[in-house]
């Protein structure tokens, strides 16, 4: 995560990667990059608070690590996380409304189980927010290209780029990165017990 100015933007930026979540209620925006991964927004537009989150699996419900993971790398564990952060914010959650992004066939893997990433992420996001009764009000989700994303978080508002052809391997080998270092963890059975989040919300 860090914070940057973009010459077309009169607010500061800041920037998420794999595994990381921010929420504010300041006149920030918050930035990600998506191939394969999903990028969640959550919002309260009434009380001009908002954020995002970038995931890089569904996760495994029953697992005992589940709940130990020590970031957002889990789609259930990542909205948890920043739902907690909006309601420290201020907002009920019943007056929190959502947008999806990514979910893209990004990653190439001769491993068969890999493809079906995009599409696992795709679902348990939307399964997920339903049982959650959070209300979608917009996706761009699945197809082959990685998408940038710009949220505007105390509006809700979403500026959405496609990411050029050229642009394409950076998106792979950063989520290859992290998808081996989630893999890594897991062979070690490191086991952190969730105290303090990774988070920084203002």
């Amino acid at each position: 995560m860090f914070r940057h100015r973009i010459t077309q933007f009169e607010q500061e930026v800041v920037t998420i990667h794999p595994g990381e979540y921010f929420a504010t209620r300041n006149d920030t925006i918050i930035s990600t990059v998506l191939g394969s991964c999903i990028a969640v927004a959550l919002f309260d537009p009434g009380a001009g608070v908002g954020g995002l989150n970038h995931f890089m699996l569904p996760g495994e419900l029953g697992r005992d690590d589940f709940v130990r993971s020590p970031n957002a790398k889990y789609g259930m564990f990542a909205i948890e996380l920043l739902v907690n952060e909006l309601m420290k914010l201020g907002i009920a959650k019943r007056d929190i409304r959502a947008k999806v992004f990514g979910g893209g066939a990004v990653l190439r893997f001769a491993d068969g189980g890999m493809t079906k990433i995009p599409q696992s992420n795709i679902d348990f996001t939307f399964e997920y927010l339903r049982k959650e009764s959070i209300a979608v009000l917009a996706s761009d989700v699945g197809g082959r290209e990685p998408r940038k994303i710009f949220l505007f978080p105390r509006t809700g508002k979403v500026l959405l780029k496609r990411i050029s052809p050229s642009q394409v391997d950076l998106v792979e080998k950063e989520e290859e990165r992290y998808l081996h270092a989630i893999r890594e963890e897991g062979l070690e059975g490191r086991i952190v017990l969730f105290d303090q989040p990774p988070s920084r919300s203002r």
